[in-house]
């Protein structure tokens, strides 16, 4: 049983760390304009990991809000 439920562990994280690198690469692929936008919605409030994505890019890109 053990076993079994490391097994469904581990391939729910890789799973897990497929979908994450899937999003980062969408971010990465927004042009400009999109990533000034997507930032935007997140700026207010509370921090995200998809803030700092967006944040990321931005400081990367030489661009700000």
């Amino acid at each position: 049983m053990l076993k079994t439920r490391m097994k469904r562990l581990a391939t729910r994280t890789e799973l897990d760390l497929q979908r994450l690198a899937a999003i980062e690469a969408a971010v990465a692929g927004l042009s400009d304009e999109d990533l000034l936008d997507f930032a935007d919605i997140f700026i207010g409030g509370d921090p995200t990991p998809l803030h700092a994505m967006a944040e990321e890019q931005m400081r990367k890109r030489g661009i700000s809000l």
